[in-house]
């Protein structure tokens, strides 16, 4: 009891500047020390431990990035085997900014909604970049921390023209094809009870399993994030049959997420995303990005570059890690129109996921 006592007595005097103690031997003391040591080992006990992600990569070799099990646009496999979209493009610029500008260095883990947290909460992944919505439960309780929205997004429904249905609010009674373990899931019955109507759900893990269910007849409807359901309408038999409605029920902001504790792995998968948004809003993209890193004399363009400053080594990384990332994938912008903007089979307009500049949500912080 002697060292508790000591080390009781110095945690109370460095810590929380409580002086003097009382009298050592004396009970108050001892009822003292001894709900001191349980507050002691609580604390301790609470406080994170870095994971060390980034030793772990660079060691491994490869970043282990968990994607969607397939959705067109967002991640998904070519006729070659090989991934692409929109979150697979997030997965290649950690890659590019960690290996310095080798985006192949990613293994992807393809997973279901129900998969994705386990799997990143038990290390067999290192980030997700999973069309996955920001809520607080998953922020807090989860133990998830969300680097930023790659994509702003909300809950919509799709039907079959020849139902003759034109909104939401006339789906009453309807059957309805819903991915388990989502936030659709939830958002569903919210809207439905909220509206005073009534449905029949029909709940599957997998969404390739959602759609061939609603595209069989199982369903009236099919409902999940409207990027989702454009996406889903391109693999559909006759996608000229169906029609998205134009309610959008719920906010869902989509962004990439890492395990909590450590701090150092969230800041550069978070400095990542506020990277691409800033390239695009500097005008640095691709094609130019080695001109602007060599010849720019813009103090914001030197700074994310690596040509002014410390920055990319203040996180761990060579000081020209964006220009690492831009020149692998290109800025936000190239990113998002590349995937699933208006030339693409989507057709998905900016809308939101605009820069603020241009009337969009889509905003980062200076490097500075």
């Amino acid at each position: 009891m002697r060292s508790a006592e000591c080390g009781a007595r110095s945690f109370l005097h460095v810590h929380l500047g409580i002086s003097p103690l009382p009298e050592k031997g004396s009970k108050i003391m001892k009822s003292f020390l001894t709900a001191l040591l349980g507050t002691v080992v609580i604390a301790s006990a609470a406080m994170p431990v870095s994971a060390a992600t980034l030793d772990d990569v660079k060691s491994r070799g490869v970043l282990r990035c968990g994607v969607n099990t397939g959705l067109p646009g967002f991640a998904s496999q070519n006729d070659q085997g090989e991934w692409q979209g929109l979150d697979v493009d997030y997965c290649k610029a950690v890659a590019a900014a960690v290996f310095e500008g080798d985006a192949s260095k990613v293994q992807y883990v393809p997973l279901s909604a129900v998969q994705r947290f386990p799997a990143l909460q038990n290390n067999e992944v290192d980030m997700l970049a999973r069309n996955t919505t920001w809520t607080m439960n998953r922020d807090t309780a989860i133990g998830l921390n969300f680097v930023g929205v790659n994509y702003y997004d909300g809950q919509g429904f799709m039907v079959r023209k020849d139902l003759n249905v034109t909104s939401a609010l006339q789906l009453s009674g309807a059957t309805v094809c819903v991915q388990s373990g989502t936030t659709t899931e939830l958002n569903l019955t919210d809207y439905f009870r909220a509206n005073n109507m009534e449905f029949n759900p029909v709940v599957i893990e997998s969404q390739n399993d959602v759609n061939t269910a609603y595209e069989q007849g199982r369903c009236d409807v099919l409902t999940t994030d409207a990027s989702g359901l454009y996406a889903s309408r391109l693999e559909l038999a006759n996608p000229d049959e169906h029609i998205v409605l134009p309610e959008i029920i719920s906010k869902e902001p989509l962004g990439p997420a890492v395990r909590q504790g450590d701090e150092q792995w969230f800041d550069i998968v978070k400095w990542v995303h506020f990277g691409l948004l800033n390239a695009e809003e500097l005008g640095v993209t691709q094609e130019n990005v080695e001109d602007m890193a060599a010849n720019s004399e813009n103090p914001d363009i030197r700074r994310l570059l690596g040509a002014d400053g410390t920055f990319g080594q203040d996180i761990g990384l060579t000081n020209d890690w964006m220009v690492h990332v831009v020149k692998a994938v290109g800025n936000y912008g190239e990113i998002f129109d590349r995937n699933i903007g208006p030339d693409t089979p989507l057709k998905i307009q900016r809308g939101q996921n605009a820069l603020w500049t241009k009337g969009g949500l889509q905003y980062a912080p200076p490097v500075r």
